[in-house]
């Protein structure tokens, strides 16, 4: 299956058996609105709600972050997804949030899953059916998780890499390059701005057009080469709460490059911890 799938494509293949659509969309905390809302108002025709802030480990004090292994399973059969269904992913912003939902996919084995390129934005844009109110599955499955822990990283592996002055892998953060610099404030109260030292900024945005779509591959070719992204070291995206770092782990991909991890932390979990180093530019 392909990692980025077009509205033409999405709409021949809408309805079938094997394919569920879940519309996985979050909101920063200084942004109005909220993805519930945003579903109920407009969703794709047959679409669930694939909710970050509840596929989640409900005991970390961070937002959002990976679930178990057990619990993804359950959520997931509860969505009607089973090992041998194709999901696919959109955004009620175009692309920004829909690739977390994609990379969740593959961090628990399920290879079967893609990005909608240019999301609900585009679909209305063509002037494509909706539907509204909410939405529940019509069916359950049985889903077995098999997590790929290269996919993942933690703080013990950022803090090795920082320590080993970034030559084991480069660190790409997803932010604003003013959040980066330390320029701007972060979304949430308290949290210093600033960044990893020793990583390189290639904000999320950058990878996608005004239109929601991914850039084509040599653009996106050229923005990691700027940043030193080649195949000779791993890669590690970070963000503020590893949702746009899921937009770059994409784009890597999309570029030819080797798969990123995903520090699911990201600098939420490292700005909050009083140990670990940061820098401004």
């Amino acid at each position: 299956m392909e990692l980025l799938v077009s509205t033409d494509w999405l709409a021949a293949e809408l309805g079938k058996p094997d394919l569920v659509v879940l519309d996985c969309t979050t909101y920063l905390p200084n942004e109005q609105g909220n993805a519930p809302d945003g579903f109920r108002k407009a969703h794709i025709p047959g679409a669930l709600l694939f909710n970050i802030d509840q596929i989640a480990d409900p005991d970390s004090s961070l937002p959002h972050m990976i679930p178990t292994p057990a619990r993804f399973e359950k959520l997931m059969g509860a969505l009607g997804i089973g090992n041998d269904t194709r999901v696919v992913f959109y955004d009620q912003h175009g692309l920004r949030a829909s690739p977390r939902g994609w990379w969740m996919m593959r961090l628990f084995g399920h290879e079967k899953a893609a990005v909608l390129d240019g999301g609900l934005l585009k679909w209305q844009r063509e002037g494509r059916p909706v539907e509204t109110g909410d939405a529940t599955p019509k069916t359950s499955a049985t889903f077995v998780a098999d997590l790929i822990a290269r996919r993942l990283a933690g703080i013990g592996d950022i803090k090795r890499i920082v320590r080993q002055g970034g030559g084991e892998a480069l660190i790409l953060d997803a932010r604003s390059k003013a959040r980066f610099d330390g320029t701007a404030p972060e979304p949430r109260p308290g949290l210093p701005s600033g960044h990893m030292p020793g990583a390189k900024s290639l904000p999320a945005a950058d990878l996608v057009g005004p239109d929601g779509v991914m850039k084509d591959v040599a653009t996106l070719q050229a923005l990691f080469a700027e940043r030193g992204a080649d195949d000779s070291r791993p890669i590690v995206t970070s963000c503020g709460t590893g949702v746009t770092a899921c937009v770059v782990a994409l784009g890597a991909l999309r570029a030819g490059l080797p798969e990123p991890a995903v520090y699911d932390g990201s600098w939420t979990e490292w700005a909050s911890r009083p140990e670990t180093p940061k820098d401004v530019s």
